[in-house]
């Protein structure tokens, strides 16, 4: 299958489920994110708000800060880039592109100081290869950061045996799905 039948597939999938369905789904997710010993000892972990269709975030972010964990959350500012910028509360929070709680303060840009990335996907393999929504966005941003441990996270009718991949997209170093 290509990426864009792939795609196409999950979102057959996920119409199969409630919004609360698939926040019921997230818990054991972020449950097994937290115990990660890479979650436990990082000091800046970037992360995302979610999407109705995705892993709920908001949860996992509250309980970081409160691990005292420096949290730094994607702001689009263009069709094809993305910065980071410190989460310092809902209250700092605005809807942004494409409808994505994002937050209002400044850009963070000691991109050497994140320890570990949670990022979502439409699907992901058993190798760690990812596969987003076709923009780019994340692929762009990590080519490079090879220091930051990577963590996709998805709902278990994500896995796929292969995505197709090349040389822009980068694999994840673990993948969290149930």
């Amino acid at each position: 299958m290509t990426k864009n039948e792939l795609r196409k597939e999950v979102r057959l999938r996920k119409k199969q489920y409630t919004a609360n369905e698939l926040k019921d789904l997230s818990l054991s997710i972020v449950r097994k994110l937290l115990e990660l010993s890479a979650v436990k000892e990082a000091r800046t972990i970037m992360l995302y708000c979610s999407l109705p269709d995705e892993v709920y975030t908001m949860d996992l972010i509250h309980k970081l800060k409160e691990m005292g964990k420096e949290i730094v959350l994607p702001v689009v500012i263009s069709d094809t880039e993305m910065e980071l910028r410190r989460y310092e509360g809902d209250n700092d929070l605005h809807t942004g592109y494409y409808n994505i709680p994002e937050p209002c303060g400044k850009r963070f840009s000691k991109t050497g100081d994140i320890d570990v990335a949670i990022i979502p996907g439409m699907g992901f393999d058993k190798k760690g290869n990812r596969m987003g929504r076709g923009k780019g966005y994340y692929d762009r941003f990590l080519n490079g950061m090879k220091h930051i441990y990577k963590i996709g996270i998805c709902f278990p009718f994500q896995i796929f045996d292969a995505i197709p991949a090349n040389e822009n997209d980068i694999p994840m170093d673990i993948v969290i799905y149930q």
